[in-house]
């Protein structure tokens, strides 16, 4: 059998508009335009665009080919502003302050990459809304648009219809998010084999850490998360962990927390609902043999804790994935 995957638009692919604006970074739009870039396992279609068709300057002595003008905002479903040098002192043009905002009011979602959230708050888009952007910029951010509650602590922030992201790094972590929330974590973690990148990190996870940490340990604890992935049906304990990190439990649970921004088995608990969101998607496993493929042994654990992180049953999840639709991709379904 092959893969599901529910495309949120049965009819057409998912348009995503990618805003170029001068001093744009290349890996901010690299990310933004190959993460969702056709191909037959990924039901998107890009276009770059700016402020008017032409040559964009960028940094570092790049230049952008833009073929699109502004007009492209109204075609698309989800715009993508990739962050820009010296974002304390540019300033938004007024044309792209009003395609923005009509795109805004006419409910298409919008994100920002990095410092491309200076241009969303000059939009007045943040204002009244968490949002985040690079570390070094945060404190400007408050600064310039007080009316932001600005979030230094996170990689991305999901208010909705309006979405940001810390540095470039981040912004594959926000891309990955959006297609999780349009097409389930199977095709999400597809993309991330693809891009051979870590298949989710919160974005309640911490943007740095402002201490030392020997980078031995860090490549441990690295380590032993990726182990943990390949043991979710094990018993998983704090000792476990623990032990598989060459380290103390208390050593283990406190810089783990430190590092990530939630405690070890509630990182597992997390792991587990999302490899069970997958089986869900991608098999035909009963909802016991999903418990027990993902360590969470019985129907009425997975019931209660994919209630409470989800928000509805695993039963209802299934059915409502699929009923948005069925397309195919070239992986064979899977197997727990």
């Amino acid at each position: 059998m092959r893969a599901r995957f529910a495309p949120v638009n049965t009819v057409r692919d998912h348009r995503v508009a990618v805003l170029v604006l001068d001093g744009a970074k290349a890996l901010d739009v690299g990310i933004a335009a190959h993460v969702f870039a056709k191909r037959p396992s990924m039901p998107y279609e890009v276009r770059v665009c700016g402020e008017r068709a032409g040559t964009v300057e960028g940094w570092n002595g790049l230049a952008y080919a833009v073929g699109h003008d502004l007009e492209t905002l109204e075609w698309a479903d989800t715009i993508l502003v990739p962050g820009y040098r010296n974002p304390a002192e540019a300033t938004t043009p007024p044309a792209v302050v009003t395609a923005l905002r009509a795109a805004h009011a006419r409910g298409t979602r919008i994100a920002a990459i990095s410092t491309g959230a200076f241009t969303l708050a000059a939009a007045g888009l943040l204002d009244g809304r968490r949002a985040t952007t690079h570390w070094h910029y945060t404190h400007v951010l408050h600064e310039r648009y007080p009316e932001v509650e600005v979030d230094a602590n996170v990689l991305f922030v999901d208010a909705g219809a309006v979405l940001t992201s810390a540095g470039a790094a981040s912004g594959i972590d926000l891309c990955l998010h959006l297609i999780r929330r349009d097409h389930g974590v199977g095709l999400a973690n597809h993309v991330a084999r693809r891009l051979v990148s870590a298949p989710y990190r919160s974005g309640g996870q911490a943007q740095y850490v402002p201490r030392s940490i020997p980078e031995p340990l860090g490549d441990v604890f690295a380590a032993t998360r990726a182990w943990a992935l390949d043991h979710l049906r094990d018993d998983l304990t704090l000792a476990t962990l623990a032990r598989q990190a060459t380290v103390s439990p208390r050593t283990f649970s406190r810089r783990f927390t430190a590092d990530t921004g939630i405690t070890p088995m509630q990182w597992v608990l997390r792991a587990r609902i999302d490899h069970a969101r997958e089986l869900l998607e991608r098999t035909d496993l009963t909802v016991t043999q999903v418990a027990e493929a993902t360590g969470l042994r019985s129907d009425t654990n997975l019931r209660r804790h994919f209630g409470a992180i989800v928000g509805t049953s695993p039963s209802a999840y299934r059915t409502a994935f699929r009923e948005r639709g069925d397309d195919q991709d070239d992986e064979p379904r899977r197997q727990a």
